[in-house]
């Protein structure tokens, strides 16, 4: 799908979902819900997708849009990074996720690295947000923010789980082949620069 196409369908989605939250006038309704219909078309369409597909994943919200977070665990052991192996494609990222409602940043970071590496961190500062789709380039419907937060390494190791196959600490040398949707080699690169030099500033877009 042409990037183009999916930044003008992503810009109609969140005028129209603004519209139908706040509009009280029922002709006005009638046309943000068609400018919605018409942004779902233009995914599909490119996107080679069933319509209800489409309209599942990426016209599924309500009330005024806002980027989704994305939480990512940066656990340094020995010079080594901690990926994990994920399920779903079976290739590495670095443990974490979409934020859950109800917990706080340190509580998310803490809660996702427990459940796919087994391993028990603290949280100790955010080195780096970033505008997810200006770093990795894909046709992701969304917008997020990927908050990057350093962790100290307590103790654990991976246990079965649904999420990942596997959890180990790598060199940058050693680093295997990575689910870029979540993480890219760039951003890894990042990670042990700041793991360096820890006077680097927090990067951010």
């Amino acid at each position: 799908m042409n990037n183009q196409w999916l930044a003008w369908a992503k810009e109609l989605q969140s005028l129209s979902q603004a519209g139908l939250q706040f509009s009280k006038n029922d002709f006005d309704l009638e046309r943000y819900k068609r400018i919605r219909e018409i942004s779902v078309d233009i995914v599909s369409k490119h996107a080679l997708l069933e319509n209800e597909i489409v309209r599942n994943l990426f016209a599924n919200e309500t009330g005024y849009q806002t980027p989704k977070i994305d939480i990512r665990a940066v656990v340094f052991k020995q010079e080594k990074i901690l990926l994990v192996k994920e399920k779903l494609d079976g290739k590495w990222s670095l443990p974490g996720g979409y934020a859950d409602i109800g917990l706080s940043v340190k509580e998310n970071i803490i809660k996702e690295v427990k459940e796919e590496a087994g391993i028990d961190v603290r949280p100790l500062r955010v080195i780096a947000i970033h505008d997810r789709n200006k770093h990795i380039t894909d046709e992701f419907p969304y917008s997020a923010y990927k908050i990057f937060v350093e962790c100290l390494y307590l103790n654990g190791g991976w246990i079965d789980n649904i999420e990942t196959h596997d959890a180990k600490f790598f060199s940058i040398e050693e680093i295997p082949e990575l689910s870029t949707g979540r993480v890219t080699e760039e951003q890894i690169k990042m990670c042990f620069e700041m793991e360096a030099d820890k006077k680097i500033e927090l990067q951010f877009d």
